[in-house]
């Protein structure tokens, strides 16, 4: 299926510059792209890849005069090939709707309309699947579970009992939504176990990357809010609670009972310590350890974390430091000289 440069233009609000009636029907980079498809460009450093394309169209927030084709005028060309990669992706929804013969769904479940599930699903008692929603092979889905509307969950996801998932969520292959908490108290040398009563609830919007594990509240619920999006190999520890269009990135381990506020970014392979606050629209870069509360709007990195341009400094004097130690030990030398000379 393809669609006029156009209709591709009118429905991402776009300024066509060029033939209209050119029908595209895929996207790609600018070094693989056809003339049947719709690239973008906005990296002066891609220059040379633009000069070589075979692109029938292009995304631009300029016209550009290296690329002699029909331009698409958009202020954010990234945002604008991701509305236009929408049109062409194929659709999770597109089989048939239906229950497999070979999925146990218990009795007493209330299954929506058009409803997607595939062979080896397990749903278990009284739980809830909205309108519409797709449950690949291999997931299990506990008892009392709720999962809203056009929710999607990837093959081997697991939502166990109690746990709330909303609208429009995706979660992909290998998740654990409800596991446990790591909750132990010692008596003498052994680790008793705290029972965890709580759920995890994901709200609406909300996209979980692959073999994520969110831990279910010891009390309470684990708490992510509409808008989320966590990368692959998260882990949300029990009473977390993430605020609204945050993001994480893979490996980050997030510790018990933090709050995290809302338009967050948390870069990879960070670990942030438990009962902390990480204040709404702050960022914490790459690797970093976080031992301490992070204000609101502050950007952190580093381990520990410290404001990121002193960091920058920090980490540019590593490689000099057995340099400088070196200095100081001759001017210390120098200096203890001087102060003999004088007494004498």
């Amino acid at each position: 299926m393809g669609y006029t440069l156009e209709n591709i233009a009118a429905l991402i609000g776009g300024r066509l510059i060029g033939e209209g009636r050119i029908v595209i029907e895929g996207v790609n980079s600018l070094e693989r792209a056809t003339g049947k498809d719709i690239a973008f460009f906005v990296d002066p450093r891609y220059r040379s890849a633009l000069e070589k394309t075979s692109a029938g169209a292009l995304l631009v927030n300029q016209e550009n005069e290296q690329f002699k084709g029909p331009q698409i005028l958009v202020p954010n060309p990234v945002l604008a090939f991701a509305r236009v990669a929408a049109l062409f992706a194929p659709s999770p929804f597109s089989r048939q709707a239906g229950i497999s013969r070979e999925a146990f769904v218990h009795k007493s479940c209330r299954i929506g309309k058009d409803v997607r599930i595939y062979p080896q699903v397990y749903v278990g008692k009284e739980s809830e699947i909205g309108d519409e929603a797709v449950l690949f092979p291999g997931v299990f889905v506990g008892d009392r579970v709720r999962i809203g509307d056009r929710s999607l969950l990837y093959p081997n996801v697991s939502v166990l009992n109690d746990c709330r998932i909303g609208k429009n969520v995706i979660i992909h292959a290998g998740t654990v939504i409800g596991s446990d908490g790591f909750g132990y108290v010692r008596d003498e040398s052994v680790h008793v176990k705290i029972p965890q009563l709580g759920i995890v609830q994901i709200d609406d919007d909300v996209e979980i990357g692959a073999n994520n594990t969110i831990d279910r509240a010891a009390l309470g619920k684990t708490w992510i809010q509409r808008g989320v999006k966590t990368d692959n190999l998260v882990h949300i520890a029990h009473n977390v609670v993430i605020g609204e269009d945050t993001i994480i990135v893979a490996q980050t381990g997030v510790s018990g009972s933090v709050r995290i506020g809302r338009q967050v970014i948390i870069a990879g392979q960070v670990g942030i310590g438990d009962h902390l606050e990480i204040g709404d629209r702050a960022v914490i870069g790459p690797q970093s350890g976080v031992a301490k509360s992070v204000p609101e709007g502050k950007i952190v990195t580093g381990t520990p974390t410290m404001p990121h341009k002193l960091w920058l400094k920090t980490r540019g004097l590593i490689t000099r430091l057995p340099e400088l130690q070196e200095r100081v030990r001759a001017m210390e030398k120098k200096i203890q000289d001087l102060e003999r000379r004088l007494a004498g």
